[in-house]
């Protein structure tokens, strides 16, 4: 029986993951392909674009094999966010895409805030300028490799060239492209302002369509490569991050997203853009437009080591291999505040709320009666308590959630579910879909065919979202931890000074 459905691609940065759902969205089939990232030289993160579209093929090829009886309906797009593709007069790139992580336009990022301003930049864009944002790259571009430039006829976000190939259309959306640093936040739009003092022609620019809008058809070329209809609906699509918050069904301001992967994201909605001025957070477009039901836009802070804390401790407390469940279930046996030790999990810098990549990792208050329970316990509630500092940010600037919904390895353990909601004092859903941002572009491409009207979007996607259990907040514990994360607080601060002078 042939049966309806959509197809999501999320273009990561290590692998493309392509997923297909029922026209309601559950999953029936994914498939993930790898590619690598190339470094010629340390501070530099690249990919060859051809590898991510060969990438997906075998990905589209593989669902397909796999769920052979499906009639697609649409496609919708996600990908990792600030890349950046440069095209020549016949759309092919003229030199390898340089992906987020790239560190070479250091000088450019201090340029480009003192040319513009920091409280202009960040009132116009959301964010401050960051090493990988496509603004940062393109200046880069223009200083250190002007003939190259003055062969550039278009620039593409990584997801976006993913469309080119399938559509021969030029196009993006306003969640990635908030992720360039060059548009206006407000209207949705390419700044004029930025673009002028950047030196950057807007025509260079895709134009800007709605995540859920059909903005191009998959046409023969590609069709007959995938093995797919000519003509289905493309949908704009949307960052990673956007579309992993949509999955999440996290549409509304009362919702918060805690994400605890290698690294730690807090996504709070916000029905209106709100800046941090001190730039400590992004402030980004969501998958949905702010004239419908949802949040129009979302804020972003960023824990460095989450999970990779917790590995670090693992490798170094336990002499052979051990499942991360055992480890918990011997820290969850430790009474909450792990016998009186605190960690700061700033094993390789932080982000947020500290912007300080000199932060250092920390044990404190060891005595010889603490066991390596103590210390895995530590751990855990010193990322949750990192993650709740972080949190500080967006309550400052009006955030009020009223729950947590809790992705990534940290939201399977029941252990850690409870910490989460001990600390932050809020109910915690813990997440059980899988392939968010892939899940989330599958929802936007039933948008963008008709299936799900625009206006009920949000909607859908928090009644499609599946979460475990709800975990309640004990009272008591949240108390106790509230007084732990002044001692956290201060902990980071007497030691700040002292960072600099740690190796690296």
């Amino acid at each position: 029986m042939i049966q309806e459905t959509l197809l999501g691609i999320d273009l990561g940065t290590s692998a493309v993951k392509v997923l297909v759902t029922t026209a309601n969205g559950t999953p029936l089939a994914s498939a993930t392909e790898s590619y690598s990232i190339e470094q010629p030289t340390p501070d530099r993160a690249e990919q060859n674009p051809e590898a991510w579209w060969q990438a997906t093929l075998a990905a589209v090829h593989a669902v397909l094999t796999h769920h052979p009886e499906t009639h697609v309906l649409a496609i919708g797009l996600s990908g990792q966010m600030h890349g950046t593709v440069l095209l020549d007069q016949q759309a092919h790139p003229l030199a390898p895409a340089v992906i987020w992580p790239d560190r070479r336009s250091s000088t450019q990022v201090q340029e480009i805030t003192q040319t513009i301003g920091a409280s202009r930049l960040l009132a116009i864009s959301g964010s401050a300028a960051a090493t990988g944002f496509q603004a940062a790259t393109l200046r880069w571009f223009q200083q250190h490799d002007p003939a190259l430039w003055r062969q550039v006829d278009k620039v593409l976000l990584p997801k976006d060239y993913l469309r080119l190939r399938l559509t021969g259309t030029l196009a993006t959306d306003p969640s990635d492209a908030a992720g360039t640093l060059l548009l206006d936040e407000q209207t949705r739009s390419w700044s004029a302002d930025l673009l002028a003092a950047l030196a950057i022609r807007q025509e260079l620019l895709p134009p800007i369509y709605p995540s859920a809008a059909p903005s191009s058809t998959l046409h023969a070329a590609a069709a007959q490569s995938l093995g797919l209809p000519v003509g289905l609906p493309v949908a704009s699509g949307a960052a990673d991050t956007a579309c992993s918050a949509l999955a999440a069904g996290v549409v509304d301001d009362n919702q918060l997203l805690l994400t605890l992967s290698t690294g730690g994201q807090l996504i709070q909605p916000c029905a209106q853009v709100r800046v941090d001025p001190r730039g400590r957070i992004h402030t980004f477009c969501s998958a949905l437009e702010p004239r419908g039901p949802g949040c129009g836009w979302y804020q972003m802070g960023a824990m460095l080591a989450a999970g990779l804390a917790l590995r670090w401790a693992r490798d170094l407390l336990f002499p052979q291999s051990v499942d991360y469940t055992s480890m918990l279930a011997e820290a969850a046996a430790e009474p909450p505040g792990a016998r009186g030790v605190l960690f700061l999990p700033y094993l390789v810098g932080e982000r947020t709320p500290y912007l300080d990549p000199t932060a250092r990792g920390v044990f404190f208050g060891l005595t010889l009666s603490h066991s390596r329970a103590s210390l895995i316990r530590a751990v855990v509630e010193g990322v949750t308590l990192a993650a709740y500092n972080a949190c500080q940010v967006l309550h400052e600037l009006g955030a009020s959630a009223q729950q947590i919904v809790l992705a990534g390895g940290g939201s399977r353990s029941p252990f850690w579910q409870q910490v989460v909601a001990d600390v932050f004092g809020l109910p915690v859903q813990p997440l059980l879909t899988h392939e968010q941002s892939a899940s989330g572009a599958a929802l936007l491409a039933g948008a963008a065919c008709g299936l799900l009207p625009h206006d009920a979007l949000a909607r859908h996607a928090a009644e499609q979202a599946r979460t475990g259990p709800q975990v309640e907040p004990d009272r008591e514990q949240h108390a106790r931890y509230q007084k732990q994360l002044v001692a956290f607080q201060e902990l980071y601060q007497r030691n700040a000074g002292h960072f600099e002078d740690s190796p690296p």
